[in-house]
């Protein structure tokens, strides 16, 4: 017979948000791993909050909520918590009970600074990256390293001379005013954004467009393409060698380690200094006239055919964490707080990867 079409809710739930989630739902491996990590956290959460006063939201749950926004594509922290209103998923993936209220979009930029001087981020991916060790998913020899272009929330017309008489104090006039940058040469040395002055304008090589951007880096470890360290810098010519000699340097262990990377890392001041800390460099060779710093006793071994096979599984990385995390355009601003959410969305990055192989390994 033809059900009812009756609007009346019940009074009582007996249905937990437990058992409304499917047993072999992808989110299931990742809030194990996500629990566990924060759990070895817990130390440190305790020592950023008081010991009196009211309660807090747990940094737990702010923490989740972030990782969902990263999952999920989620634009804004507003629209977040207007999902977590009404989202049976979200609500189980943070750990809110389906009569709990949630907290005000406001919560986050309260709790941000305390986030960013405790550097939980760091914390939170080296947790994430210590079970994958321990799951033996991490390659202790082979690596990549690569950098990218992080648009910053600023505008071109926000990009003015440093002392520049028409804007007192740095603050533009006008809103959306029309600016003619024809016949003017714009450098960093003289101009600077109002809007975000540690953002620097760049552009990534010849016939590109020139942007006020940041340049994240990553060191991918080659047996199944998880991050295991991040930087972010100013945009700068320079950029990523200086961090890729960073991240390379702090491989932990004394045995010597291969390390692959594109055409731009083919310069010899990179290659001496890579050396020097115990690395082989796998770099691409220029084909331009001008003599590759990478000779045939490196080229001529499988090894770095292999390496300049896998390396490009880094962009990868980056297609991920700029479409998926959200971070093709910033939403904050500072060297600061763009690093943070920077290393944060490579953990998320990292779960997404580690929860398709766990899955492919379980019987």
């Amino acid at each position: 017979m033809r059900g009812g079409d009756d609007n009346q809710g019940a009074m009582f739930s007996y249905v937990s948000l437990e058992d409304r989630v499917p047993s072999d739902h992808p989110l299931r491996v990742v809030r194990r791993l996500v629990d566990s990590a924060l759990q070895a956290l817990s130390p440190r959460f305790a020592a950023m909050y008081s010991a009196v006063g009211r309660p807090s939201i747990a940094p737990e749950r702010l923490l989740r909520a972030l990782l969902l926004q990263a999952f999920y594509t989620v634009r804004s922290e507003r629209q977040l918590v207007e999902q977590l209103d009404y989202n049976l998923l979200f609500r189980w993936f943070v750990g809110l009970g389906i009569d709990d209220q949630v907290w005000d979009a406001s919560t986050f930029s309260k709790n941000r600074e305390r986030f960013l001087e405790s550097d939980i981020a760091a914390e939170f991916f080296d947790a994430v990256l210590g079970q994958a060790r321990a799951e033996g998913l991490l390659s202790a020899e082979h690596f990549t390293v690569d950098g990218t272009l992080v648009e910053a929330w600023a505008s071109l017309k926000s990009f003015r001379p440093k002392d520049d008489p028409e804007t007192p104090g740095g603050a533009p006039s006008g809103r959306n005013e029309e600016v003619n940058f024809h016949g003017q040469r714009r450098a960093n040395d003289t101009h600077a954004s109002t809007t975000d002055p540690e953002a620097r304008l760049y552009r990534k090589g010849n016939g590109k467009e020139a942007k006020l951007a940041f340049m994240g880096h990553v060191l991918m470890e080659n047996r199944n393409g998880l991050v295991v360290d991040t930087r972010l810098t100013p945009a700068g010519g320079t950029a990523e060698c200086d961090a890729a000699v960073e991240m390379i340097a702090e491989v932990p262990g004394t045995h010597r380690i291969s390390v692959g990377a594109d055409k731009g890392y083919d310069s010899r001041a990179f290659v001496e200094t890579i050396r020097v800390v115990g690395a082989v460099p796998h770099v691409a060779q220029k084909d331009t006239r001008r003599r590759s710093a990478v000779d045939a006793r490196t080229t001529r071994h499988a090894g770095y055919r292999t390496s300049q096979r896998i390396r490009k599984r880094v962009e990868e990385v980056f297609g991920w964490i700029k479409t998926i995390g959200g971070l093709r355009k910033t939403r904050h601003k500072g060297t600061r707080h763009v690093g943070w959410l920077w290393t944060f969305v490579a953990a998320a990055y990292n779960l997404v990867r580690m929860r398709t192989l766990l899955a492919a390994a379980a019987p």
